[in-house]
């Protein structure tokens, strides 16, 4: 007798060969100074510290958690130069159930400017965008 469970009949067959299916994803910034961007995602967006790197007895990274979701923090070691640009051509896109106008809110008190005010995007959803201290431009979106 098989235990594997039989697959809904309203559900179509999956993709052979399957496809990739992700549960979660992490982001990885090079950031010009740690601590200024720890304080950043800590005190101005209101992510809390996780675990820290070290290497040789200096900190090297620190990752940085928002519910399920990580971005993970690296002092530049400056191998490419101190005036390498960092941020350009990105953008990170998250998605809340939070009320996004009180998030927004919260980042202009906390004096940092956004880059756009929460606002009906053309899909129909609200998302506001900010950027941090380093130029990684972010969008909330509010699921």
């Amino acid at each position: 007798m098989s235990t594997r469970k039989k697959r809904p009949a309203s559900r179509p067959a999956r993709q052979q060969p399957e496809t990739l299916r992700l549960r979660s994803m992490a982001a990885s910034f090079t950031v010009t100074d740690l601590d200024k961007s720890v304080a950043w995602y800590r005190d101005v967006l209101g992510f809390i510290v996780g675990q820290r790197w070290e290497d040789g007895g200096k900190v090297r990274g620190i990752q940085m958690k928002a519910g399920t979701c990580d971005i993970m923090l690296g002092q530049d070691d400056l191998a490419k130069g101190a005036d390498r640009t960092k941020g350009a051509g990105f953008r990170l896109w998250v998605a809340t159930v939070q009320d996004i106008i009180t998030i927004a809110a919260r980042i202009k008190e906390r004096g940092w400017p956004l880059d756009r005010d929460p606002a009906e995007t053309p899909w129909g959803d609200w998302a506001f965008a900010v950027s941090d201290p380093d130029g990684f431009k972010i969008t909330v979106i509010q699921e």
